[in-house]
C-alpha cells in the first residue's frame, strides 16, 4: 500500500453504521453517496448523535431520498434547530439514479444505508442494492458465524 493509500484511508473516518441491514440483507450493490444536510445536522454528526437503524432510502420524482435516519439535535445549538427524523436528498449522479430507480424496480430489492462516514470533510454515505434475507437464511449466517468463530478459537489453541 502506497502512502497515498493510507492518506485516502485514514481520511475516511467512519462515524455510523447500520449492523442490522447486514443481518436482514443480502448486499448486492453498494454505491457512495454524498447527503445534503443543514448546518446543525453536521455539528450533530460530528458529536456522534446519528442512528442509521430502520433506514432506507426511495426514489421519488428522479431523485433519491434517505428516511428514517435520526440525527439529534445540536447540543450547543442556539436559535437554529433541524427536525431530526426529515428526509434527506442524497447526491448522486443522474446515472446513478436512473440506475438504482431501474433496479429498486424490480420485485424484492431495496435501498439501504450501510455507513455514514467522512471523507475529506465531507459527509458521505454508503448506499446499498439489497434483497431482504428469510428467516432460514439468518439462522444460516448465524450459523456460519459460529463454526468460523470455533474454527479460529481450534487453531488459535493448537498453536499454543
Amino acid at each position: 500500500m502506497t502512502s497515498d493509500q493510507e492518506a485516502r484511508e485514514k481520511a475516511r473516518r467512519l462515524i455510523a453504521e447500520n449492523r442490522k441491514a447486514r443481518h436482514d440483507y443480502h448486499i448486492l450493490e453498494t454505491w457512495e453517496s454524498g447527503v445534503a444536510l443543514l448546518g446543525t445536522e453536521v455539528k450533530a454528526i460530528r458529536e456522534g448523535r446519528i442512528n442509521l437503524r430502520d433506514s432506507y432510502a426511495r426514489a421519488d420524482n428522479g431523485e433519491i431520498w434517505m428516511m428514517n435516519v435520526h440525527i439529534s439535535s445540536y447540543s450547543h445549538r442556539g436559535y437554529a434547530d433541524h427536525a431530526e427524523m426529515r428526509q434527506r436528498k442524497l447526491l448522486l449522479h443522474r446515472h446513478e439514479i436512473r440506475k438504482l430507480i431501474g433496479r429498486t424496480a424490480e420485485k424484492g430489492l431495496t435501498l439501504v444505508p450501510l455507513e455514514m462516514y467522512f471523507k475529506k470533510g465531507r459527509v458521505k454515505v454508503l448506499l446499498a442494492l439489497a434483497k431482504g434475507k428469510q428467516e432460514h437464511d439468518k439462522r444460516e449466517t448465524l450459523r456460519r458465524r459460529e463454526i468460523d468463530r470455533e474454527t479460529r478459537a481450534a487453531v488459535k489453541a493448537r498453536n499454543r
